[in-house]
C-alpha cells in the first residue's frame, strides 16, 4: 500500500491546529525535556513515541472514563484513546520540526459494540519517506515499536473481516473522528459514536515514497 498525502504541501504536516496544539507551553516543555536526552531527530522521534506509548495510558486499558482530544490536554491529564494519543505524539514531533501525519485503520470493534471502528495512528517523515507508528500503548498481545525499517504496529488489518488500512496521510484530524471526540461526555459514549469507516478520498496530494509492510498480528482493537 502506498501512503498518500492529502496535501502536497509538506509544511501542512508541521502546522498547529486546535487538536495538535504544539505551541502550547506544556507541549513545548515536554518536547524540550525529551529532546535534552537525545542526540538527534531520530532519537527524539523514538523518545517522543515511547513517552506517549508508555507514559500516557490508553483509557480503555486503565479504565479511565475521561475523553481527551487536544494534545496539551492529553499530556496534562495523561489519558486518551488511540486518536488522542496520536494527536499528542503529532504535537510533540511537530514541535521539533518533524513532519507528522495522522492516519487510520478500520478494525473490528472489541467488546459488546460489534461492527468496526476507526483506529488512529501517525506517520513520521524521515529519509524522504513516511513511516507509520502506533502509540496506542502495549498490552498482552500488542507489541508496537518505533521503527523506520519495517512497520511494528499494534495490529494488521484482516481483509477477511472487512478491516483495512487507509492510505491517506492527513495534516489535520479527520473531521468525523474529531467531531466524535469533541461531542463525547465520556468514553462509554464515545465507544458508541466513533466512526466505523472513513471516506476513501485521498484529497489533492500525491503518493508518498515507500510502501507499507506489516509485521504483527492483531487479535482485537482495545
Amino acid at each position: 500500500m502506498e501512503l498518500i498525502q492529502n496535501t502536497a504541501d509538506l509544511s501542512a504536516y508541521l502546522a498547529a491546529d486546535e487538536a495538535i496544539d504544539h505551541r502550547h507551553p506544556l507541549v513545548l516543555e515536554t518536547a524540550a525535556r525529551l529532546a535534552a536526552g537525545v542526540d538527534d531527530s531520530y532519537g527524539y522521534a523514538r523518545a517522543a513515541y515511547e513517552f506517549v506509548r508508555d507514559a500516557i495510558p490508553h483509557s480503555q486499558d486503565s479504565g479511565d472514563l475521561r475523553v481527551t482530544w487536544r494534545a496539551s490536554d492529553v499530556l496534562e491529564r495523561r489519558t486518551g484513546i488511540c486518536h488522542a494519543k496520536a494527536h499528542a505524539l503529532a504535537a510533540l514531533l511537530r514541535a521539533e520540526d518533524i513532519p507528522t501525519a495522522l492516519c487510520y485503520q478500520r478494525l473490528t470493534h472489541d467488546g459488546d459494540a460489534g461492527g468496526h471502528v476507526v483506529h488512529g495512528l501517525v506517520a513520521v517523515r524521515f529519509h524522504g519517506a513516511w513511516h507509520r507508528q502506533d502509540p496506542r500503548g502495549n498490552k498482552p498481545g500488542v507489541d508496537a515499536q518505533f521503527s523506520l525499517a519495517g512497520e511494528r504496529l499494534a495490529w494488521v488489518p484482516d481483509p477477511q473481516s472487512n478491516e483495512m488500512d487507509y492510505p491517506v496521510l492527513y495534516a489535520e484530524p479527520h473531521p468525523a473522528v474529531l467531531g466524535a471526540l469533541k461531542a463525547a461526555p465520556d468514553r462509554p459514549y464515545l465507544w458508541k459514536t466513533l466512526p466505523g469507516t472513513l471516506q476513501a478520498s485521498a484529497g489533492r496530494g500525491a503518493p508518498a515514497a515507500g510502501s507499507v509492510r506489516s509485521l504483527t498480528s492483531r487479535p482485537s482493537l482495545a
